[in-house]
């Protein structure tokens, strides 16, 4: 076999993943935040980008009107179901440039004004009538001392400024961790304990609690464990009650300590308080060796306490979520789809400014820099565009498909995958999931999340239409709440009810689909009943005892 050298021409097909592909691609799994956060970078990184105006604020004296290409999102776009994409407009305008702006207001500055004597010619009087000879610290004072001419110098009322923050008025939020730190700095005198219960301190976490294990802790600060848990005693007894608890048992125990009421029944039935969360009040007052009354105050008690002190203080501000896409019932029976203007950026790219500096820049690395922030910009405007009409799609063909939910409810939610929606709308899977993952849908029912829409299928026991897992988890709860307490459903019983309405499923999906509700089980819901059902009893029992008592013998 000889080895020779050739040439050799072949044409394929390959696809290349570019910088800019990559980022459309990222574009599309963003939310509206991180959206804004990454508009928000490009606009700092890239000089030809500027944020879109809403055309209040007037034009810059003597500066031309730059010639912008806009992606513009401030238009309502509106689909009804079945359209493609229908309403949602993007705009690509170039303005005019103008010059027939009034001359800049700092000419008359660099203008020479002459001599003293000219000044006082051309005012027709003197320089000693028009500015005052008084010191700068005299009219500083003086201005100091005169009373305020309007309510807004006082620092209260309305203010024109642009700038004015009504937020800047309001005290700042206090977190638990500065709670817990301005009152260490009263209770320790010691640096070394106030290392210490600073380092605990910063272990606590939103629900007041510390870790379970202290001792990496003492290694870490290099103090013994004596030390360390001389430090967690005094942490103990600070606001709020419970504060730098290792678990649950121990915050309650703290509580009831500074309540007083930490005798050895109730400390019992602290130890034991899985027992309590199984409602096995028999084994309850064998631990405590108390009576039934008795048993039920502590129960009382234990239920007045606060599980979770921490979270009385903020520590992070939740955010609230922003729809990206509204539905709306339309006149003729059908479903509006729009975006929501608010959360898409508007940016611009700004061409003027661009041919400026190309007839400018001499040197090729200057060229180079802008020619890629121009394609950069000119990209991310039509990557923005893009996602919002691949996002308006993929809603307008969830909506179709998921016509049943909107008109009747949760209970006619059908099933649907990715595959369905990717070949209506023509698209590939892996691009609808990156379109529906961090999405949210404002609907007449709520809001959900896009990825909610698509369920599992479950088969019919009547070989009909498959019902979708979220209906039928909608289903289970609704047999559960409408159980009679003396007749408890097992999972086998709601099985055979599921099978009778044409649900076809096992008993483990059962199962499962309840613990995920967080649905206690049969034995543990029959507990709870009868304990309500005694409650609600005995009241009117107590009521009638008391009534007997006051009747005068």
């Amino acid at each position: 076999m000889a080895l020779t050298q050739r040439l050799e021409f072949r044409q394929s097909q390959s696809l290349v993943m570019t910088p800019q592909l990559m980022q459309a691609i990222k574009l599309l799994q963003l939310s509206n935040l991180d959206l804004s956060a990454f508009v928000e970078e490009e606009l700092e990184r890239n000089p030809l980008l500027e944020r879109a105006s809403d055309g209040s604020e007037p034009p810059v004296a003597g500066e031309p009107m730059p010639e912008r290409a806009e992606f513009s999102d401030s238009d309502e776009g509106g689909s009804a179901y079945g359209d493609d994409a229908g309403g949602e407009r993007s705009e690509f305008s170039n303005g005019s440039t103008s010059e027939n702006f009034e001359p800049v207001q700092e000419e008359w500055m660099n203008r020479d004004l002459g001599s003293r004597a000219e000044i006082e010619q051309t005012l027709d009087t003197g320089l000693d009538n028009v500015f005052s000879e008084e010191p700068a610290e005299a009219a500083a004072r003086t201005a100091q001392d005169a009373a305020p001419t309007a309510y807004t110098e006082w620092g209260g009322g309305a203010s024109n400024d642009d700038s004015y923050n009504l937020e800047a008025f309001v005290a700042a939020e206090i977190t638990l961790g500065s709670h817990l730190a301005e009152q260490l700095a009263v209770a320790f005198a010691a640096p070394a304990q106030r290392m210490i219960g600073q380092y605990l301190i910063d272990l606590v976490d939103e629900a007041g609690y510390l870790p379970a294990d202290l001792g990496q802790a003492a290694e870490r600060l290099g103090a013994s464990p004596a030390d360390v848990e001389q430090v967690l005693a005094v942490l103990q007894k600070f606001d709020p009650p419970g504060v730098c608890a290792r678990s649950l048992s121990e915050c309650l125990a703290i509580q009831l300590r500074e309540l007083n009421r930490y005798d050895p029944a109730m400390q019992a039935l602290v130890e034991h308080l899985d027992l309590l969360a199984k409602r096995d009040i028999a084994a309850l007052r064998k631990f405590c060796g108390v009576d039934d009354d008795d048993i039920t105050d502590m129960i009382g008690e234990i239920r007045r306490l606060d599980p979770k002190p921490g979270l009385k203080f903020g520590s992070a501000r939740m955010q609230t979520m922003v729809p990206d896409v509204y539905v709306r019932p339309g006149p003729d029976g059908g479903w509006h789809v729009e975006l929501n203007s608010d959360t898409l950026p508007r940016v611009l790219v700004n061409q003027v400014y661009y041919t400026e500096l190309s007839k400018t820049i001499r040197k090729d690395g200057d060229k180079s820099y802008f020619s890629d922030c121009l394609q950069n910009a000119t990209w991310l405007v039509r990557a923005l565009d893009q996602r919002a009409r691949t996002i308006l799609k993929v809603a307008t063909e969830i909506v179709r498909q998921q016509d049943g939910f909107f008109t009747h409810g949760v209970a006619h939610l059908r099933p649907l995958n990715l595959k369905a929606v990717a070949d209506a709308i023509q698209m590939h899977e892996s691009t609808v999931s990156r379109v529906t993952a961090n999405k949210y849908m404002a609907t007449n029912r709520g809001s959900f999340e896009l990825k909610y829409f698509f369920t599992a299928s479950i088969a019919s026991a009547d070989g009909g239409e498959a019902h979708s897992a979220e209906a039928v988890r909608h289903h289970i709860k609704q047999l559960i709440d409408a159980e009679d307490p003396a007749v408890i459903l097992s999972d086998d019983t709601i099985v055979e009810r599921l099978r009778e309405s044409g649900i076809d499923i096992a008993r483990r999906t059962v199962a499962k689909y309840r613990e995920a509700m967080r649905i206690p089980s049969s034995v543990q819901r029959r507990r709870d009943k009868q304990s309500m059902l005694g409650n609600a009893l005995s009241a009117p029992a107590a009521s009638s005892d008391r009534s007997r008592d006051t009747q005068p013998a």
